[in-house]
């Protein structure tokens, strides 16, 4: 009884931090942090991963390393304008959180909007971010970015 109690409790109190650090991720996103900042939040040997079609835009796909996410950042400063942001909920668990939310964006170079809902998976190794994983409408982004 007592290790399961003990377990609960590293457990929640590990979920508190995993939550802790998912909402400095999204304060970074939100904040106009420069790329390299946003990438100090990730481990090295980040495993970024925005399934898709990879033909339309940079960031989509499978990449390793903190240049995944600062090129994410970079490109879409220069390729897309955000229209909305609304995160629905984040949810922790252990060293992983999940991050719901809705989002619209016009790609600039065909003037077409994004808008779809939104999953992004993290999960930490301490206190940086091992893996993103982002689940969205794959094929409303590929017509959006299509001319």
């Amino acid at each position: 009884m007592q290790a399961c109690l003990r377990h609960y409790l590293e457990n929640t109190m590990n979920s508190q931090q995993t939550l802790h650090l998912a909402r400095q991720f999204l304060e970074k996103m939100g904040s106009g942090a420069s790329a390299d900042e946003i990438a100090a939040l990730c481990a090295p040997d980040l495993d970024w991963n925005i399934p898709g079609d990879t033909g339309v835009l940079p960031w989509i796909g499978r990449k390793t390393g903190r240049k995944a996410i600062s090129d994410f950042v970079r490109d879409t400063q220069t390729m897309i304008e955000r229209v909305s942001l609304d995160i629905k909920d984040i949810l922790a668990n252990g060293d992983r959180a999940v991050i719901l939310g809705h989002l619209q964006s016009r790609i600039n170079a065909t003037g077409k909007l994004i808008d779809t809902a939104f999953v992004i998976i993290l999960t930490f190794s301490g206190a940086q971010i091992a893996s993103l994983l982002m689940l969205e409408d794959s094929f409303a982004v590929s017509m959006a970015a299509r001319r």
